[in-house]
């Protein structure tokens, strides 16, 4: 089935089993802004929760806060997002639909990458085990090819992106034949600059009001809380502080589901180190993050390092981690090491010295800085895209989420075999007692098997089917969602079998 088939079936799915839905959907929805529904804000809150410990819980020298959504403005101005925060726009004559144009120049080198990958695909079909991938890649003249295209679009496309050359990246677009995906054109305006920051006002009156903005990141609210926590909390050099918040930016390009919305939430850490150290924290939270996401076992083949073409204004070093979507290769999480320019923005912005003493130097300094930054969103649809899955059983088939047990937003399920005879007494007894362990469901509608395939679809690891024999010898038979198996346990043993496989604790040892 083809990728974008997929995407389209888990975009469905998503809402058919109370996962995601449309904003405001009953009034026709609100472009690129999304509600998590009863099964999505479980999985939602288990993502955050398997971060928030990770980085918190298991590092003595990360702490957290909780900052507003509204912020003095200076702070903006100070941070360059009110100068520099924009991304280049193209709009195509003829469809009226706008697009990012470095998007378009990714994606165009992205098709080049697939053609190469289709040649060493059919190649290593071709001669098995004696395939040689290496020097395949290095002799190919259709790979040759295509990589030597890779290579000069990939220095042209940086080079103008770096000289912020918007003439240039339009000259791309014309040269490379790129098409508008809507109305197959190539009538292109030029390419202009667009602030994504959403602003408001803030005052009683309407002559008194002063202009505000609607955070595009939560990291701000670390960097001007940075003196508090360091002196409250006694941190000594390096400490980190960890947020998990809303952000909001005004996405004209906004697609593909919940990867790109307007209305977002952000899992950031921003880690202050000694000037001169930061390269080498920048290499170890690059490993660390990395191990996080491989540890959900999604496959190490499907996530990569991806390093920027052009680094921000405030950054020295930046890498992206990239996961590979339905919709190919993209970013879940950015490392960044931003050296000391956001405090020292604020510090002469404000006027306030922030700085750190440093008892072993016997010196002050502005202290460096390196970011990990993950967006929940993006991670939710992560751990969808990854766990969706479509088989062909012997008589019928499934579809069923193999959410890592850890994640899932329902860990139990327990159904009585009928409406009667003390089973459903029985069955809510077994979730009283579990019930505050972790999130369990009582399921009684329809056969079976219908309710089988039902917690398959919202990934639920665990079903126990409370029968006639379990009045009789306190057993139960518990079902496994991946491999369907069965075994008879008894009702004493359920929270240890299935708390074992849930636990946050052994998962993050």
């Amino acid at each position: 089935m083809a990728q974008e088939d997929i995407f389209k079936k888990l975009v469905a799915h998503s809402k058919e089993y109370g996962f995601v839905f449309q904003s405001s959907e009953i009034y026709d929805g609100l472009g690129a802004v999304y509600d998590y529904g009863q099964n999505g804000v479980e999985l939602k809150n288990n993502i955050k929760k398997y971060w928030w410990d990770s980085m918190v819980l298991l590092h003595e020298n990360v702490v957290g806060i909780d900052s507003a959504i509204f912020m003095h403005p200076t702070i903006w101005k100070a941070s360059g997002h009110v100068d520099a925060f924009n991304d280049p726009l193209i709009d195509n004559k003829d469809s009226k639909k706008r697009y990012r144009a470095d998007v378009l120049i990714e994606e165009q080198l992205a098709k080049y990458e697939e053609k190469i990958d289709k040649e060493i695909s059919k190649a290593a079909d071709r001669f098995g085990d004696a395939f040689n991938e290496k020097q395949f890649r290095e002799t190919n003249p259709r790979v040759l090819a295509n990589q030597e295209k890779i290579d000069i679009l990939h220095e042209r496309f940086t080079k103008a992106l770096n000289d912020n050359d918007l003439i240039e990246l339009k000259q791309i677009i014309i040269d490379e034949g790129i098409v508008c995906p809507i109305s197959g054109s190539r009538n292109w305006t030029d390419v202009r600059q667009f602030n994504l920051m959403f602003s408001t006002e803030m005052g009683s009156t309407a002559e008194g009001a002063s202009k505000i903005f609607l955070r595009p990141e939560t990291a701000q609210g670390i960097f001007v809380n940075y003196l508090n926590v360091q002196k409250t909390g006694r941190m000594k050099i390096p400490f980190g502080i960890a947020q998990i918040g809303k952000a909001f930016r005004n996405e004209i390009v906004a697609r593909q589901f919940i990867f790109r919305m307007r209305e977002f939430e952000q899992m950031e850490m921003q880690f202050f180190v000694k000037p001169g150290s930061e390269l080498d924290w920048f290499a170890k939270w690059k490993e660390t993050r990395m191990k996080w996401h491989r540890a959900l076992g999604f496959g190490d083949d499907n996530y990569r390092f991806h390093e920027h073409e052009k680094l921000a204004h405030y950054a020295n070093a930046a890498v992206d981690i990239e996961y590979k979507f339905p919709f190919g290769f993209k970013e879940v999480e950015g490392i960044h090491s931003r050296t000391d320019f956001d405090l020292s923005q604020h510090q002469e912005y404000s006027g306030k010295k922030i700085q750190y003493f440093d008892p072993e130097l016997n010196e002050s300094y502005v202290p460096y800085v390196v970011e990990t930054s993950i967006g929940v969103d993006r991670m939710f649809l992560q751990v969808l895209s990854a766990s969706y899955c479509e088989e062909q059983l012997e008589k019928d088939s499934r579809v069923v989420l193999k959410i890592p047990p850890v994640l899932a937003p329902v860990k139990l399920a327990v159904m009585p075999l009928v409406k009667k005879d003390g089973l459903p007494e029985i069955s809510r007894q077994i979730i009283d007692d579990l019930k505050f362990d972790f999130y369990c469901q009582y399921d009684e509608k329809d056969s079976i098997g219908k309710r089988y395939r039902r917690q398959d679809a919202i990934g639920t690891p665990f079903c126990v089917t409370v029968d006639h024999q379990t009045t009789q010898d306190n057993t139960v038979t518990i079902r496994y969602r991946d491999t369907m198996e069965q075994e008879r346990v008894a009702i004493s043993e359920i929270g240890k079998i299935i708390g074992k496989q849930v636990s946050l604790k052994d998962f993050l040892k």
